[in-house]
């Protein structure tokens, strides 16, 4: 593979298509979806200025729930890494603290990202062969019924100072928890998937593109069929290392109470992976 196609949603063979992009490489990225893209431009707009101003520290994260802004001080380390990413973020859930400063159109693109995320898992359900449908806890569908552990993270990567700490990348290559994630084309490019074969890749940023990636719970539920694939975000060398860089991606997540495995549920797996990678205590 030397490249991700892009799979046009509105295709009469896209269910296929996208599960076995997902089968191949742990990525899709779709053309031609239904978000409503004035929609996207002005909630990146709303959040540039949030993350610009003094008033994002009134709405520090709550370590319990994990809703809230987590600022650099706390950024992720990924799963094996001793520096922090270079980044700082916001946790949105319906029930959780919200900017008021904000209007309501971060509320309105969760709901249709969730509902193309639903959409999408119904496509890795239909195609799943039965051998692995059979070892399944319950059909994918019913993993996340009245789920409220679906997050949207809004990212802001700072522009790059020159004195980041040695090692310090705007992401370190890690796998997402949950078990699918929807990506919105971000501000920049930077975005990098690892291959097969070891390679890393630049996943496309054209707008009006949504890149989507297996996470560690489905590859977990289905014993490593689908396989979560590591991805990093990269230092630029250019000038865009003197601008922000801004992404909305949305993790679409089974209830706490889902048997993904003989060794986990959906809540023993998170939980253990938030404490690994440092953003609850």
């Amino acid at each position: 593979m030397s490249k991700l196609e892009q799979l046009d949603f509105k295709s009469a063979n896209f269910s296929r298509n996208f599960a076995k992009s997902l089968e191949d490489t742990g990525f899709a990225v779709i053309k031609n979806h239904p978000l409503d893209q004035q929609l996207i431009a002005d909630v990146f707009n709303e959040w540039a200025d949030f993350f610009s101003s003094n008033y994002k520290n009134n709405y520090i994260y709550n370590n319990d729930t994990q809703d809230g802004l987590f600022p650099m001080t706390v950024s992720e380390k990924a799963v094996g890494y001793n520096v922090k990413d270079i980044k700082e973020f916001y946790h949105y859930y319906p029930w959780g603290q919200y900017p008021k400063e904000l209007s309501d159109k971060t509320k309105r693109l969760y709901v249709q990202m969730n509902a193309i995320a639903v959409n999408l898992l119904n496509c890795v359900e239909d195609n799943l062969p039965e051998r692995i449908k059979d070892t399944l806890s319950m059909p994918l569908s019913k993993m996340i019924e009245n789920s409220k552990q679906t997050l949207l993270r809004v990212l802001h990567y700072p522009p790059l100072s020159g004195n980041e700490e040695i090692g310090a990348v705007r992401a370190s290559p890690h796998g997402d928890i949950n078990l699918i994630t929807i990506l919105i084309t971000a501000s920049q490019a930077g975005l990098q998937l690892k291959d097969k074969n070891g390679k890393w890749l630049d996943v496309p940023a054209d707008p009006g593109m949504l890149a989507i990636n297996i996470g560690d719970m489905l590859e977990e539920a289905t014993a490593g069929f689908y396989k979560s694939t590591l991805h990093q975000v990269i230092n630029p060398i250019d000038d865009n290392r003197l601008k922000s860089r801004y992404s909305i991606p949305l993790f679409l997540h089974p209830r706490p109470d889902v048997v993904l495995s003989e060794k986990y549920t959906a809540r023993s797996f998170l939980n253990e992976r938030l404490r690994e990678i440092g953003i609850k205590k």
